[in-house]
């Protein structure tokens, strides 16, 4: 089992930035992908970015060009800068990791933490 605890959401205006961190722990081994989702109230969770392991980063296209992802093997962290913040990046963030057990593929999600963007 992997547990997920992510930080670093809060409030800021419009055009701010905000780093969100995400520390894992438990059975860390054979990790597919680790990335970032987003759920707005009303809205269904969408993918911000991820790092599949030995691929290719990706992004939302929404997030293109200001968001950022990172990750520190040796500290199981994942991170997410957020620059140039908009009212509509307004949302739960949360951290997805997945994990190769074989024939089966877990997936393991933080309890999410708030950003809020105000105009």
């Amino acid at each position: 089992q992997v547990q997920l605890v992510e930080s670093g959401g809060g409030l800021v205006q419009a055009g701010g930035s905000l780093r969100l961190s995400c520390a894992a722990s438990g059975s860390i081994f054979s990790i597919n992908a680790v990335g970032w989702y987003r759920q707005a109230p009303g809205k269904q969770r969408e993918l911000v970015a991820v790092i599949p392991t030995g691929g290719t980063t990706n992004y939302a296209d929404s997030v293109k060009g200001r968001f950022t992802i990172s990750r520190d093997n040796a500290k199981n962290m994942v991170y997410l800068q957020m620059n140039s913040l908009k009212p509509e990046d307004t949302a739960v963030y949360y951290c997805r990791w997945t994990q190769d057990w074989g024939a089966v593929t877990k997936i393991y999600w933080g309890q999410g933490t708030q950003v809020t963007v105000s105009s």
